[in-house]
């Protein structure tokens, strides 16, 4: 028995990534590297689910199924 394949996108991990190293920098021209964290992981985590949104509504409007539910086609639950 093979596991399933899973071929959606962690968008969100990669939004949080990206606004942390965002916040760094800018925490650190800031000379306050909390808040910069504290921002940038907010915008970060804000802009990975709308990329996920924006993947899921492409997705749909080219004709494909839900990534989401592409376990359910593989005998998943």
């Amino acid at each position: 028995m093979t596991e399933p394949v899973n071929k959606s996108a962690a968008f969100l991990p990669i939004g949080m990534g990206a606004g942390i190293a965002i916040g760094v920098g800018v925490g650190t021209a800031m000379d306050n590297l909390g808040l910069g964290i504290a921002l940038g992981l907010a915008i970060g985590a804000g802009l990975g689910v709308a990329m996920s949104a924006g993947h899921r509504a492409r997705s749909r409007r080219d004709g494909g199924a839900d990534p989401r539910d592409e376990h359910k086609d593989q005998g998943g639950e």
